[in-house]
């Protein structure tokens, strides 16, 4: 009775652990997928058995093991403590983690789900989040051989409060590479020529692992010729021979070069090249401005848009050719200090303007359709895709320009005589109105001013009388009808009447013939009395006349 008594006062003074704590337990049985553990001060609980093994293992336990769990609860429902191996791994996993993390140590995790924007870590029993930009040095594009795989973890960042970890793998692989690539930098020297596997292709060029460190190997230093992308020449895996162009020591940054293997074809592109010579090239790539052709592996040069046609000005260069297209070209200039070829394409068809003007000197009728009307004259298309332009003084001898032109619509096609090609400023004169010939010149030819001519009268007017001569029309004002005031009366002539007057002025510019009968009775009287003598010798002015007029009939 007294032992009895001296154990229950035992058991008394035994404390009941905290909820929350950590205790040890013995496995005493395993059944329904679940291991009964007995944690002392008379008290069992039930945990999973899969709480017992890492993601993605399958746990090992049996009776007799001593295990640590967590104590949620000392009693539930049932009566049995509700237990959890799980917690308990945690706690014991944050404890040597903030150590770890305190001392900037490396931690041991396994990769075992993924969730948005990373992955998930099972560090010991803590599960940390492993950013997708953590996971490698480069992007990750299968992270499927990385899954259930020990591998060292660095933590950047942890929050035993919130429950929250961050890990990066990089960071390990970034140390290691540091190592490595201090090592290997440091037996390279520029000038080497060393073998590489192409690991990754971006846009502007490829990374080439050199056995444990990577060099970059710019798109720019592919080749000589003009690569668009990396991806035309090289592909991953590939083997490459490639030399060391420059080495950072400071950023242990490699640049690398496939080109400076073959000969630069700039050595002699002057002698291969000369100035004027022509040849044919590829169209490789067209911009606003122009268009690149491709003469050699190497060699490239600038068609300027100025440089593409003769007629099409602004026309963008991807309207006249077309990438790959072959094209005939020749060498304008060449820079070979700045790598640049100056080309020409229309040098290659001719001037359409040299080609009009030995084709068609001045006098040549042509033939085109109206291109274009403007306030100034009429554009007309020619042979050659070049237009001429009829001025609004040469679409009409009789009427105005601004009334002539309303009689042609665009699309029409009309005739028209040259009348100047001006080569330099590609300029084409022409004259539809020369298809006539010039009355006026043809009239005029022979004549001289003071020059006595017959014409015929066809209207008459109250200011004079309308006259025509050789087929042009002419206006003999009322003052010059006679020499005698009380004649100067338009109605003593009849449409028909044929009379001589004297040519008082020719305006070949403003085509009009000036005529004047009073001026020819003037100037036949001044004739008469210098030949038959004058008023003052005695005769009359009736005796003179009469003596001329009778002089006249005789001849």
């Amino acid at each position: 009775m007294e032992e009895f008594e001296a154990l229950l006062n035992e058991s008394f003074e035994l404390e009941t652990p905290d909820e929350g704590s950590v205790v040890k337990g013995t496995v005493v049985a395993i059944e329904a997928g679940q291991a009964i553990i007995d944690i002392g001060y008379k008290m069992e609980g039930r945990v999973d058995i899969k709480e017992f093994a890492a993601p993605g293992q399958t746990p090992e336990i049996a009776v007799g093991d001593v295990v640590e769990v967590y104590l949620d609860r000392v009693e539930n429902a049932r009566g049995e403590a509700v237990l959890s191996r799980e917690k308990a791994r945690r706690e014991e996993a944050w404890d040597r983690l903030e150590k770890a993390y305190d001392k900037e140590e490396r931690c041991e995790g396994v990769i075992f789900g993924r969730v948005k924007g990373g992955f998930t870590v099972d560090l010991g029993g803590a599960v940390a989040f492993l950013p997708g930009s953590q996971v490698d040095v480069r992007p990750v594009r299968d992270a499927g051989p990385l899954m259930q795989l020990p591998q060292p973890f660095m933590i950047l960042k942890m929050d035993r409060r919130r429950g929250n970890i961050v890990v990066s793998r990089r960071a390990i692989l970034e140390e290691s590479r540091a190592e490595q690539r201090a090592e290997i930098v440091g037996k390279l020297a520029e000038g080497d020529v060393v073998d590489g596997v192409v690991k990754n292709i971006t846009e502007y060029g490829a990374f080439v692992d050199l056995g444990g460190v990577d060099g970059l190997l710019h798109v720019t230093d592919m080749a000589w010729r003009r690569v668009n992308h990396p991806s035309e020449i090289l592909a991953i895996g590939e083997t490459v021979k490639v030399q060391v162009v420059k080495i950072n020591k400071d950023t242990q940054r490699i640049s690398l070069g496939m080109k400076q293997l073959a000969a630069d074809p700039w050595d002699d592109v002057e002698a291969r090249y000369p100035l004027e010579s022509r040849h044919t090239g590829r169209v490789t790539n067209i911009t606003d401005y122009g268009a690149f052709v491709e003469l050699e592996a190497g060699v490239e040069g600038l068609v300027h848009v100025s440089e593409m046609s003769w007629t099409k000005k602004n026309v963008h260069p991807g309207k006249i050719v077309s990438t790959s297209q072959e094209v005939e070209v020749v060498v304008l200039e060449i820079d070979t200090a700045k790598r640049r070829v100056s080309l020409g394409l229309k040098q290659t068809q001719g001037n359409p303007w040299d080609n009009f003007a030995a084709g068609n000197p001045a006098g040549t009728i042509v033939e085109g359709e109206v291109k274009n009307i403007t306030e100034f004259g009429l554009f007309i298309g020619l042979e050659g895709d070049i237009d001429g332009m009829v001025h609004l003084s040469d679409l009409d001898w009789t009427r105005s320009g601004e009334e002539a032109i309303k009689d042609y619509r665009k699309g029409d096609m009309v005739k028209a005589v040259v009348s100047d090609v001006d080569v330099e400023k590609e300029r084409i004169s022409l004259s539809i109105k020369g298809l006539e010939g010039d009355k006026f010149a043809d009239a005029t030819g022979g004549v001289k001013r003071g020059a006595v001519v017959t014409v015929t009268v066809t209207a008459i007017e109250d200011g004079g009388i309308e006259v025509e001569y050789e087929g042009m029309k002419a206006f003999i004002r009322r003052s010059d009808l006679s020499r005698d005031r009380g004649d100067q009366r338009p109605e003593r002539f009849s449409v028909g009447d044929k009379i001589d007057a004297r040519v008082t002025n020719i305006d070949a510019k403003s085509r009009k013939l000036g005529l004047s009968i009073k001026a020819r009775e003037i100037a036949e009287e001044k004739e008469a009395v210098e030949q038959f003598g004058s008023s003052d010798s005695g005769a009359s002015l009736g005796d003179i006349l009469g003596a001329a007029l009778k002089g006249k009939t005789d001849e």
